[in-house]
Order: C-alpha cells, then sequence, then structure tokens
C-alpha cells in the first residue's frame, strides 16, 4: 500500500485529501501544518522504523520553511520519500524551485481527484509528475526560452519584488550582504536591467516571478 504524509497550512484542505486519499486506499501516516512539522514528523516515523512513499507539500505555509525549502531538507536525507507539490502556484518562477529542490512531481490543487491519486502512485514509484499546465509552461519555456535565473537568484529577486532591502534579504537567506549584491549583479546582466525595479518588471514579464 502506498503511504503518505500530508503537509498543508490548511486543515480543511488536509481533510478533504486525507479523505479522497483514504477512499483510494492510500495509506495517511500523518499531518503536518508547516514545513518543519513535515520534518519533526518524519523524524518520529522515523524512530518507529516507518518511512513514507510520498510527502504531499503544499508551497506556501505562512512563516518558517516554505515547501520548497522543506523539499530540499526532505530530500537531502537518507532514504528519503519521494515529494509531490501540491499548490495554487503555476508559475516558472515556483516551478523552477520546486523541481530543482527536488519534488518528483508538481500538480495544482484544481486537479481532478482521480489524477491526484494516479500521481501519487506514480511518485512512489520514482516517476515524475508534472500537471498539464505545468507541463505546457515548461514547453513554452523551452520553444522560447526565457532568461535562465538560479533558485537562489529567484529568492533574491523575489524578496526585492516585496520591497526587501539588500540588509532584510542577506538576513532572510543567511547570506552577506556582498553575496545579495553579486546575485543582483547577475540577474541584472540576466535580464538586461539597469535598476531594480526594471529587474522586476522584466522578470515577471518573462514569467518568473509571480
Amino acid at each position: 500500500m502506498t503511504s503518505v504524509i500530508l503537509t498543508d497550512d490548511h486543515p480543511v484542505v488536509r481533510a478533504g485529501l486525507r479523505a479522497l486519499l483514504d477512499a483510494s486506499g492510500i495509506d495517511v501516516l500523518d499531518e503536518a501544518g508547516s514545513g518543519e512539522e513535515a520534518l519533526r514528523v518524519l523524524d518520529r516515523l522515523a524512530e518507529q522504523g516507518v518511512r513514507p512513499d510520498v510527502v504531499l507539500m503544499d508551497l506556501q505555509m505562512g512563516p518558517g520553511l516554505d515547501g520548497v525549502a522543506a523539499t530540499r531538507a526532505i530530500r537531502a536525507r537518507d532514504d528519503a520519500p519521494r515529494v509531490l507539490i501540491l499548490t495554487t502556484y503555476d508559475t516558472d518562477v515556483d516551478i523552477v524551485r520546486g523541481v530543482e529542490a527536488g519534488a518528483s512531481g508538481y500538480l495544482l490543487k484544481d486537479a481532478p481527484p482521480a489524477d491526484l491519486v494516479e500521481a501519487v502512485h506514480r511518485a512512489s514509484r520514482g516517476e515524475t509528475v508534472l500537471a498539464p499546465a505545468v507541463a505546457a509552461r515548461l514547453v513554452n519555456r523551452l520553444s522560447s526560452p526565457a532568461p535562465t535565473l538560479t533558485a537562489r537568484e529567484l529568492d533574491v529577486l523575489d524578496a526585492v519584488a516585496g520591497g526587501a532591502t539588500n540588509k532584510e534579504i542577506a538576513k532572510h537567506l543567511f547570506v552577506s550582504e556582498a553575496t545579495v549584491k553579486t546575485h543582483l549583479v547577475h540577474i541584472n546582466e540576466k535580464l538586461g536591467a539597469t535598476s531594480r525595479t526594471e529587474a522586476v518588471a522584466l522578470a515577471r514579464r518573462a514569467g518568473l516571478l509571480r
């Protein structure tokens, strides 16, 4: 039987997912309301000698570890379970960050129930699962290549778009201000921007930011 952990900060969403998966013969081992809680659940299960096949992971869960950071931490573990991202966000920045963090799949919350169940089974077998809309975005990117930013550069630019200063970005990402400035120089070069404002505008136009 395929086993999963549900990670989402909305109890109603978790309840709906549990009902769907239980009815489909998938064993929901536990639930978590944050990235940190998901790691604690995995630790507790590991002490019991239990390893889930898949962690269903939301992206945005309030303060603390977001879905990308939690995915990266989970996938860095020995004998790590697969991570299947389930979110409402389908922008390039989220897709790139999720895939680079090691997610085995990326689904949207409006997916048909049968598709979600099948995706969990496929992820448990090590297959890559992408929602049709996500796959289409990736195809469009390949056919009309946009400037490519690294996951860290996207993190920096996302923070800039939110109005954060270099000092605030450095504190949030646990790097020096000099490193932030270096990232901004590379971002401007790649996007052909001459200012922070222009970089954000060009990134949004290219689908790199929400």
